[in-house]
């Protein structure tokens, strides 16, 4: 049996296991998700020391039939694009089941939500296969519009609850029309990732059918990623959600579109992914700049955040959007490091929620004497927000800039301004308002008590690790990850041709005369 397959099953087993436990045995819950998300991190983290990035193809892969009649099978295994992206959900998901300290009512219900959604989480990023990749997202998406409308805080949560069904199962929509009309139009009969690309790599799409699948993934799974203008749900949604929920949606299970990109849309259409990718510079462009000066403007922490992280999600499209093995690579960089702080950030803030009351910033102030812990934790999650080089971000928006310089050299002076200056005054700010000033001895009515014990410290040491030790050897990574875009992006967009367009007309002239 492959690891990947126990990483999967085991939060689901445990989570099935959960449904028949008496309801008032709530310590017993809480170690079974604590207990389950840390053996999936063991197994995880040997997985990654034993992949072999010299090695082609998929490895620890396992494959069996599911339905045989429409080409359906479970199906899983990694590859340098992915590996990192199942080491964070490992990560993330049990550093979600340390914080969920702070659930106090339904902690069964909780629980087996909670690990429901580690699994399809894990699921999504591990599979192969088309049917099975949406299928995981999906189970993993339910519970996160359940927790948040049962769990969440905040006057707006039923709001937020409704408006991030709507846009996510719109955007979730788009998306399986485009796969769907990627798997007729294929005519191979399966949803097997590599067989599709393998086989479409051979025997491409014509441009015309290119050019119309390619914006349905584009805008689909574009929503789910909160793709500007279609961002508006991420930072309420953050704001209402419970701590674990925003760690893992921000974190991890928001890469699913940006992964199906770079898994399914650039290999298996280059031609309209080319025709389409000035769109998707000019709408990252939106991310960067729009939602870094409406972080600039809040004054609730939470909200700060998340419309932070929409903004770095730019990055990672323009990495996208580059085309090239530098972009890509810088790309799929940012998204773990992106996930790692997203997590972090937010299992800061509801740990200062719990203790202060408020995440208002104008409430708020002189934070760090009181809390000198949890106070340099979350000055250094900001300042790898700003992109500070020691940090994980760093390497990984560096790598994007230096990529989309190559074919949008307009985007990356635009993206630099909006990253580095807009970011570093919001963030900057924010530190500011939070952790220095006059020093308060309450606020919200509650003492104001700093981590207590290693137990509660440990989510914030393991997640600012990860950080600090990808930002220091990148090259953990960044090996991984570099030969398998090479390949992915083999015979599609080599450095010396001068722009995207150009690869647009010429592919379009090769369809043509086939």
């Amino acid at each position: 049996m492959s690891p990947l397959t126990l990483i999967i099953f085991l939060p689901l087993v445990a989570a099935a296991g959960l449904a028949f436990l008496p309801r008032n045995y709530r310590f017993v819950a809480r170690l079974v998700a604590l207990m389950a998300t840390f053996v999936s991190l063991i197994v995880g983290l040997v997985t990654f020391a034993r992949f072999d990035a010299s090695q082609e193809g998929m490895q620890f892969v396992q494959k069996v039939a599911w339905v045989p009649s429409l080409g359906i099978h479970f199906h899983v295994g990694v590859d340098g694009i992915n590996i990192g992206l199942v080491l964070l959900a490992v990560i993330v998901a049990f550093a979600a089941a340390c914080v969920s300290w702070e659930i106090r009512e339904r902690e069964k219900e909780y629980y087996i939500l909670l690990l429901t959604m580690t699994g399809g989480i894990i699921g999504a990023f591990a599979s192969l296969d088309l049917f099975l990749f949406y299928f995981f997202h999906e189970l993993a998406l339910v519970p996160t519009f359940i927790m948040i409308g049962v769990w969440g805080r905040g006057a707006e949560k039923n709001y937020a609850t409704f408006k991030i069904t709507l846009y996510l199962s719109l955007g979730a929509l788009i998306a399986l029309i485009g796969l769907v009309a990627l798997y007729l139009n294929s005519g191979l009969g399966t949803f097997d990732m590599v067989e599709l690309a393998r086989q479409l790599k051979d025997r491409p799409l014509s441009a015309p059918t290119q050019r119309f699948i390619f914006p349905w993934l584009m805008f689909g799974f574009g929503i789910l990623v909160s793709l500007w203008p279609f961002h508006t749900w991420a930072p309420l949604g953050y704001a209402s959600a419970p701590t674990a929920v925003s760690m893992l949606h921000a974190g991890v299970l928001k890469k699913f579109g940006l992964y199906g990109l770079i898994r399914v849309a650039l290999p298996m259409l280059p031609v309209g992914a080319a025709s389409w990718l000035h769109w998707l510079v000019a709408l990252s462009l939106g991310n960067i700049l729009y939602c870094g000066l409406v972080a600039m403007r809040q004054k609730d922490l939470n909200l700060l955040i998340g419309n932070s992280s929409v903004a770095h999600m730019g990055f990672v499209f323009l990495g996208i959007a580059s085309f090239n093995l530098v972009g890509v690579t810088g790309a799929v960089m940012v998204m773990v490091a992106h996930g790692l702080l997203a997590a972090l950030s937010f299992a800061l803030t509801g740990y200062l929620y719990q203790t202060t009351k408020t995440l208002d910033m104008d409430r708020l102030g002189g934070l760090l004497r009181a809390m000198p812990f949890v106070g340099t934790v979350s000055i250094m999650a900001m300042l790898a927000g700003c992109g500070l080089p020691g940090f994980a971000n760093f390497t990984g928006e560096a790598m994007v800039l230096f990529g989309i310089w190559k074919v949008f050299p307009m985007a990356t002076v635009a993206a630099c301004w909006g990253g580095l200056v807009v970011g570093a005054v919001y963030m900057l700010r924010a530190v500011r308002a939070v952790w220095h000033g006059p020093a308060r001895e309450a606020v919200g009515g509650a003492e104001l008590v700093d981590a207590p014990h290693w137990w509660r410290k440990l989510p914030f040491v393991l997640l600012l690790a990860s950080l600090v030790l990808f930002g220091i050897v990148p090259r953990l990574l960044t090996d991984k990850i570099r030969p398998a875009v090479a390949r992915l992006l083999a015979g599609k967009n080599e450095p010396s041709r001068p722009s995207v367009a150009v690869i647009a007309a010429s592919r379009g002239e090769a369809v043509a005369a086939r």
